[in-house]
């Protein structure tokens, strides 16, 4: 798979509540910065997506995709070096949509990924 697959099957298997897919996604050390609040861990992660996010009636709708080139020198948001060799941004412009189809809000998400899976992800939302 292919980088910029892997940030577009993490929206996939969300939206399908698919969690056993998202785990396999994310590298063993994967961390997500979001605007309120960092959850660090991909057990972390995945029980916060199944268990405690606000609103699981929703569906990701992706306007924009980009991949940044090979990073092997790349640091994390918390100065650490991935430790799963060279490293690529993906960016997704997107909408987090609602089932009754009424966008809730807009996102760009900064996927970090390596040969491991999702080493970590930045979310900005509007």
């Amino acid at each position: 798979m292919d980088r910029r697959d892997a940030a577009m099957a993490y929206y996939e298997a969300i939206d399908a509540d698919d969690y056993d897919r998202l785990r396999a996604l994310l590298a063993p050390d994967f961390v997500q910065y979001r605007p309120d609040r960092t959850l660090d861990g991909p057990e972390s992660f995945v029980r916060f997506m199944r268990e405690e996010r606000p609103r699981t009636d929703t569906e990701h709708v992706v306007d924009a995709v980009g991949v940044g080139g090979e990073m092997a020198e790349a640091s994390r948001n918390d100065g650490e070096t991935p430790r799963h060799g060279d490293v690529s941004a993906v960016f997704v412009e997107g909408r987090l949509r609602a089932a009754d189809g009424t966008d809730l809000f807009g996102f760009v998400d900064v996927h970090r990924v390596s040969d491991a899976g999702i080493e970590s992800l930045t979310t900005y939302t509007a």
